[in-house]
């Protein structure tokens, strides 16, 4: 039987208007690779079993766990019962899953929070200086739902593409992701590229990348 932790919020705050991140304390000898994610559930009587996957959003080197989730207060699920939380109560926290994603320089393209799975590698990258030589095309509904534009302007500088679909905002791109908006933003499509978001944005981007001469071997995809 996999391993769990039960481990206390310390901290939580809104990063957008409706995600929230949790900090949370870090069980010793806890151990994973920036990209991986785990299993939470809530430490109380009938929500124990209730466990959903989220990503790392820390470091491994960090003394703490940073997770960034978004709340639906119209959905009666676990993140409901996540936004009735407060520093003190506790959570249950898996071992680390999943296989990590970066094979090196690349173009990453996100939709809402499916940028959470990138944000811990965007950050090892940028402690490495090693971020150059890669992109981000980051696309949400509106202005509003950018989690942490300010961080992602300083790591990616002129190399961050963000993209409203709902609104019209300057100096944000505007529109969906289509095969004309890929070949006018990624010079190679023979390099790696990282897709994460709801899975009809990865498929229909993974079929636009496709048609455009990617490799499929060159091609992660996250839902």
């Amino acid at each position: 039987m996999a391993k769990e932790y039960v481990v206390k919020i310390l901290f939580i705050e809104f990063v957008t208007h409706n995600v929230k991140r949790f900090i949370l304390e870090k069980p010793e000898n806890y151990n994973y690779e920036e990209g991986q994610f785990t299993t939470l559930s809530i430490n109380k009587d009938g929500l124990r079993d209730r466990k959903k996957p989220f990503s790392f959003v820390s470091l491994n080197s960090d003394l703490v766990l940073e997770f960034i989730i978004k709340i639906y207060k119209d959905h009666d699920g676990v993140t409901k019962e996540l936004d009735n939380l407060k520093a003190g109560d506790e959570l249950i926290i898996g071992e680390p899953l999943g296989n990590p994603i970066y094979k090196g320089d690349g173009v990453f393209i996100a939709g809402g929070t499916g940028i959470t799975p990138f944000i811990s590698i965007f950050r090892k990258l940028k402690n490495e200086n090693k971020i150059a030589g890669n992109k981000l095309i980051f696309s949400n509904k509106e202005w509003k739902d950018i989690i942490f534009e300010r961080e992602l302007k300083d790591i990616f500088k002129e190399n961050l593409v963000l993209v409203l679909t709902e609104e019209k905002r300057k100096p944000y791109e505007y529109g969906r992701i289509n095969e004309n908006f890929l070949k006018k933003h990624i010079k190679d499509f023979k390099e790696n590229i990282y897709i994460c978001g709801p899975p009809s944005f990865v498929n229909d981007i993974n079929k636009y990348l496709i048609n455009l001469g990617a490799s499929a071997e060159k091609i992660s995809l996250s839902i």
